[in-house]
């Protein structure tokens, strides 16, 4: 049997050994390399000089099969984050649901971090750049979720997070030099904020105010994400694999148990099985191995791409809800989805070169 060649832009995988049947094989890789070329740009590539001397960066590698694994796996549970978030806010403050939160997720990273054997950064500038990632990558924006979901269902505060890459993009304008702002991203950005303001409509002209501002708090989140996303990639390119999630990890630990007293008084230890439930998932897959293949992912493929991951939040979020917590559906919910959705596809799509 000839040996096969990897084409340009394919997904290609060596069948040779495997024991599942290959039509399997290539039917995923199909669909991936449709969905990647149709959606996903090559994004470029940011080469600090001192590490790459001479070295000209134009655009990011194809993505393989164990992107898009760790890409889905990292969606699923990412969505499912703000149907426990709900659960966990009904008895827990949100000061002690992200404080437990953050403490688990912390032990989870560090256990994959000392199983991979990952070396830990011993310069104080390094530390210095988790104690900058922890609270803004990790600690507040999960704050400020949990926060809004006292008053905002969960289908809402997952729709309004898949508002991190266009936020993404206005920082990327600004921040990295070869990622600027076109006519189609900035009619993309109009669409997703226009979506933004029909979901916040039916709470800003009504009486339930509380519901509005929850709403901009998780969009406020989202625009922490977004920015330290942009930060993370540029900053934490020398570090070995779990390291770079399990240091803002510890970071963020530290800062929500010192911050815990003075914000919520006061600070109550859940008691129902549920809520532990609810710390467990969020705290082991939310945060532990989740930040871990999120920062996988911003190295590997970039954080305009890696943030594509929010495409799975509304439909996975909105459907948890309705099913588990009997959310109602609205005109503004769905029109709104829909809207940040094609927002999200119009900023990404890759016309077709002659």
């Amino acid at each position: 049997m000839a040996r096969q060649t990897k084409a340009p832009g394919s997904l290609l995988i060596d069948f040779r050994n495997s024991t599942v049947p290959k039509v399997y094989f290539e039917v995923f890789e199909r669909l991936m390399t449709t969905f990647g070329t149709f959606f996903l740009k090559p994004e470029p590539v940011y080469c600090p000089p001192r590490l790459y001397p001479g070295r000209h960066c134009s655009t990011r590698r194809n993505l393989k099969t164990k992107h898009w694994l760790a890409f889905i796996a990292l969606g699923i549970i990412w969505s499912s984050s703000f149907l426990w978030i709900k659960l966990g806010v009904q008895e827990a403050g949100p000061t002690s649901l992200v404080a437990f939160r953050m403490l688990f997720g912390v032990l989870s990273a560090a256990a994959v971090a000392f199983i991979q054997k990952d070396k830990w950064p011993r310069d104080r500038k390094t530390w210095l750049i988790f104690a900058i990632l922890g609270p803004t990558s990790l600690a507040i924006p999960i704050f400020l979720i949990s926060w809004g979901e006292q008053t905002i269902d969960s289908a809402v505060a997952s729709i309004l997070n898949a508002t991190v890459p266009l936020f993404t993009l206005i920082i990327a304008h600004f921040y990295l030099h070869d990622d600027r702002m076109n006519p189609q991203k900035v009619i993309g950005l109009l669409i997703g904020f226009t979506g933004i303001i029909i979901l916040l409509s039916k709470d800003l002209f009504s009486d339930a105010h509380n519901s509005a501002i929850g709403q901009a708090a998780v969009v406020l989140a989202a625009l922490f994400y977004a920015g330290s996303a942009v930060w993370a990639r540029k900053v934490t390119r020398h570090l070995d694999g779990a390291v770079r999630a399990a240091g803002p990890l510890l970071t963020a630990t530290i800062f929500m148990w010192v911050a815990a007293p003075f914000i919520e008084t006061p600070f109550k230890i859940p008691v129902l099985p549920i809520t532990w439930i609810a710390i467990l998932w969020l705290g082991v897959l939310g945060s532990g191995l989740a930040i871990v293949l999120n920062y996988y992912l911003l190295h590997e493929i970039g954080p305009t791409r890696t943030s594509m991951v929010t495409y799975i939040f509304p439909p996975g979020g909105v459907i948890l809800g309705v099913i588990f917590l009997n959310e109602q559906l609205s005109w503004q919910l769905f029109a709104g989805a829909v809207l940040i959705i094609a927002s999200l596809v119009v900023v990404n799509w890759k016309q077709k070169t002659s």
